[in-house]
């Protein structure tokens, strides 16, 4: 069959023989560029991604894989609600989410290896399980450093506080580490390097320029450790979001309308997804929003259903039908994601405890078809029992949908080999058709 009559469906016929095994990176992009005009893997030409990062170990069986089924004492007690989508049900308090289901896809099948906070979010936010002596570059690290900037902005923002280790450009420099936008919740929220100092002016900033240059000049000599380079590209970064209206404007969340603001939700999870609307908007790649942690080892139920589910389900849900009505949610992949889940044993403390043999991811966006749920897990949510995706599989199809070649190998300062995945892996074929 010729390319050019490569259609969607021979795509997934195909793909169902495991294609990816067998062909280069090169050949899965020539494949996905032969499909044609006007299909959701032809629109997907030049994305950004919206991470919705959900620290701590999302309980599975009370979010995107209920159990009404479940043996009585690992049942819990939420129930289930039904979705726009006939046929798929998840936890009755992420109403609003049921409401977009058709946009979304539930990936019920995600198993991994890790039950250790630290290590297990390194794993799925560098694709790299951790090793001593060498740190892993972020995944929006990657982007920013495989992928042009498309402007002033920077190409990898996170929200909330200061980016863990393994939310950084390691061995990829300074200039592929996050800028970190804080929490746009708070009241009267303003980003940093965003405005001249009290009392500079332009003039002084030119003079100031002048003897860093200088400076620079005289001390690089001696800078073996390459600091003065980290420096440069700290202050360039604040220099050109100064100067940069478009900056201004897209930091700028209090020109939202306030109904705008209250869908969303005036939470950080909430505010975060709505200053990533506007950053892909102006152009930055990568967003990652942090918001609340979901680490419930006791009170599991009380506290999402409380606190965790109605800040998610408010957030995410306006997140994607924002993204819809603007025309922007076939060139923005939206990723709701965890490191692991959570046990089905409810322990003494009315908690679950970490499990990484199943759990739940929800894709959106990026041309991905909705309405589908990919994989499934025993009654009791014990094991996965159909389409096992391993977070490497997933991080694959990410880099995939981007352009990137996620088998590129890097040489870290000291010459040593890091491909950006470790091992060959095929990317998830159900989310590239």
């Amino acid at each position: 069959m010729a390319l050019n009559h490569f259609d969607r469906r021979t795509f997934l016929r195909v793909g169902s023989l495991s294609l990816f095994g067998h062909l280069s990176f090169a050949e899965v992009l020539r494949l996905q560029a032969a499909v044609p005009a006007g299909t959701p893997a032809a629109k997907a030409k030049d994305l950004s991604v919206i991470l919705i990062w959900c620290a701590g170990g999302v309980s599975q069986m009370e979010t995107w894989d209920p159990k009404p089924k479940a043996d009585e004492k690992y049942r819990g007690t939420f129930g289930v609600i039904p979705t726009k989508v006939d046929g798929i049900v998840i936890g009755e308090h992420l109403p609003m989410s049921a409401r977009v289901a058709d946009k979304v896809t539930i990936i019920r099948s995600m198993t991994a290896r890790d039950a250790v906070h630290e290590s297990a979010q390194a794993f799925i936010l560098t694709g790299h399980a951790p090793l001593p002596g060498l740190l892993y570059p972020a995944v929006g690290s990657i982007v920013s450093n495989e992928l042009p900037a498309r402007n002033e902005l920077p190409s990898y923002v996170l929200t909330g506080g200061p980016a863990a280790i393994w939310e950084q450009a390691a061995f990829l420099g300074p200039k592929n580490d996050p800028f970190i936008a804080g929490n746009a919740n708070e009241e009267n929220y303003r980003v940093r390097d965003l405005d001249l100092p009290l009392g500079v002016d332009w003039a002084r900033v030119e003079q100031r320029k002048s003897l860093l240059t200088a400076a620079d000049r005289y001390f690089r000599q001696f800078d073996t450790a390459k600091v003065i380079d980290s420096m440069d590209t700290h202050y360039q970064t604040a220099l050109n979001l100064i100067s940069s209206p478009r900056a201004k404007k897209a930091f700028d969340i209090a020109s939202e309308p306030v109904a705008v603001r209250e869908r969303y939700g005036r939470s950080g999870t909430g505010q975060g997804c709505l200053l990533a609307r506007r950053l892909v908007e102006s152009g930055v790649r990568f967003v990652s929003v942090r918001g609340a942690g979901w680490d419930h080892h006791q009170e599991v139920f009380n506290t999402l259903s409380r606190d965790n589910l109605p800040e998610f389900d408010r957030a995410f849900s306006a997140l994607v039908e924002d993204l819809a009505q603007r025309g922007m949610l076939e060139n923005t992949l939206v990723i709701a994601a965890t490191e692991f889940g959570r046990t089905p044993e409810i322990n003494v403390n009315a908690g679950r405890d970490h499990w990484p043999n199943a759990f739940s991811i929800v894709v959106a966006g990026g041309g991905i078809q909705g309405g589908r749920v990919i994989g499934e897990t025993d009654r009791n949510c014990f094991a996965v029992t159909e389409r096992p995706v391993r977070v490497e599989e997933l991080l694959a199809t990410v880099y995939v949908k981007l352009g990137i070649d996620f088998g590129k190998v890097y040489r870290t300062p000291i010459g040593r080999p890091v491909k950006i995945i470790d091992e060959p892996f095929e990317p998830v074929r159900e989310l590239l058709a």
